[in-house]
This record gives C-alpha cells, sequence and structure tokens, in this order.
C-alpha cells in the first residue's frame, strides 16, 4: 500500500532532509522506524522537498510503500512510537500507487522567522536574533520584486541547471518582537529562500534600496556574494498538493 503523510521536524540536530552516508538526515530516521516494521527491510521514503541541513519544517509531505503487518489503522501511531523527539508524522493515508510528493505538489511554502529583541535561547533555536530595529515596511516593499516569473541565479548556486522559478507571494510581517517572511513558490533553488532573506535583511537595516534589490535579481551575479540567511530560521510551512502541467518540479531549500 502507499502511503502519504505529513511530516514535522526540528532541524537542528540533522544534516539535511535527505538520506546521507555519514551524516544523520530526516529521511535516515523515518526509514529507520519503518524498516523496523517492515521486518528490518528498507522502506524508501520520498519526500516534496529536500530540506538543507538546520533547517525545520511544519508541513513537509512524505511517501512511502508499506507492506507490512501492521494494519493502516495503527500505522502513524506505530511509526511515531519509533521515531525520535525531533521529529513525527501526522494525516496519514493511503493514495494511489506510483504517488510522489515532489511531483505532485502544486506549491511550497516557507517562513523564516526573525526574534528582533533580546537575546532569547528558546526562541533562537528556531530565529534568527536580530538585535537593531528592521524597517519591516521597506522590507515588505522590496519583496514585491521577488514575485512573478524570474531567472533567481543571483539567488541561488552558480551549479543551478534551471534556475527559473516563480514566485507567488512574498509577505513580510511584524507581530510585538517577531518578524516573519513567507515566501511561496512553485518551488525554490537550493538556499533561495535564506538568500532573498539575506538581501531583505539588508533592506530592513538601511544598507540596501529596494531598487538596489531589483538590480541584483536582474543581474543574474550573485547578490550580496552569495550571502545566505542562517538556516535555523527556515521552516517548510506547507506544500499544495494538486500540480498544474508545466511548473517547476524540483525544490532543494
Amino acid at each position: 500500500m502507499r502511503y502519504l503523510a505529513r511530516c514535522e521536524y526540528d532541524g537542528t540536530d540533522f544534516a539535511g532532509f535527505q538520506l546521507q552516508l555519514n551524516a544523520r538526515s530526516v529521511q535516515g530516521e523515518l526509514e529507520a522506524a519503518l524498516a523496523r516494521l517492515n521486518g528490518g527491510e528498507r522502506v524508501a521514503v520520498d519526500g516534496a522537498g529536500r530540506t538543507d541541513a538546520g533547517v525545520h519544517a511544519t508541513g513537509q509531505v512524505i511517501a512511502f510503500t508499506y507492506a507490512g503487518r501492521v494494519p493502516a489503522a495503527e500505522l502513524q501511531r506505530a511509526v511515531n512510537a519509533l521515531l525520535p523527539r525531533d521529529v513525527a508524522i501526522r494525516d496519514l493515508r493511503r493514495v494511489p500507487d506510483g504517488f510522489h510528493p515532489r511531483y505532485a505538489a502544486r506549491y511550497r511554502e516557507y517562513r523564516y522567522t526573525v526574534w528582533n529583541g533580546p537575546r532569547s535561547p528558546l526562541r533562537e533555536r528556531t530565529a534568527l536574533g536580530v538585535r537593531v530595529p528592521l524597517d519591516v515596511a521597506a522590507m515588505a516593499s522590496a519583496g514585491s520584486a521577488f514575485v512573478g516569473r524570474h531567472d533567481f541565479s543571483s539567488f541561488g548556486r552558480a551549479d543551478d541547471r534551471s534556475p527559473v522559478r516563480t514566485v507567488h507571494a512574498v509577505r513580510v510581517r511584524k507581530e510585538g518582537r517577531l518578524v516573519t517572511i513567507d515566501v511561496t513558490a512553485d518551488a525554490f533553488l537550493r538556499g533561495q529562500v535564506r538568500r532573498m532573506v539575506a538581501a531583505l535583511l539588508e533592506v530592513g537595516h538601511g544598507k540596501m534600496e529596494a531598487v538596489e534589490l531589483a538590480a541584483a535579481l536582474a543581474a543574474r551575479e550573485p547578490a550580496l556574494n552569495g550571502a545566505a540567511a542562517p538556516a535555523k530560521g527556515l521552516c517548510l510551512r506547507r506544500v499544495a498538493l494538486g500540480r498544474r502541467s508545466g511548473e517547476d518540479k524540483e525544490d532543494e531549500e
């Protein structure tokens, strides 16, 4: 039987979602738990996005094919009982054979969180601490330059073969001392959101104007010499399923 589930994890102690030989990964923990329920045989887990080291998720989507003895009604509880404290699944349900969450994803939404206040060890486990005030209005205005279908070479990596992506929305908001930057797109280049956030933070600090950010996007050269905001502030919040034809299928944020 083929199953889909939502997956939540604290990425602090993971080297990323994707399975790695010599490092701890979310996929590795999920497959280890499923293997214990499958007589020791590997159960391959597919994800909608290959989040990087230190990146969190509340809405990652995974899928796997399971032929073990645990009934479907008990499978979610059984898997969670075997997973470590920093990863869990929910909303487990059956899907058709051949379903793959990456190709079924219509769009993804990431949130970058900034704690714009005094040092806070708990908040700053999953947020970037910034002590000086940020001009959130300027950041929100500048973020509109990213919206639309663009070549994001300036905010990707030199080896990206297909750097064109469609960003549907960039929302910058502040509630108390908490600043959130939400980015929704069909798919992302590796590190794209964190590089976009680095530029928006420069705007927030008054070190870059909105017109300069737009020019950096158009230049197709590494913006801010490739600077990226720290991974700990980034979270994959949502993967909407039901892909439109003709959209990009990769997501490596």
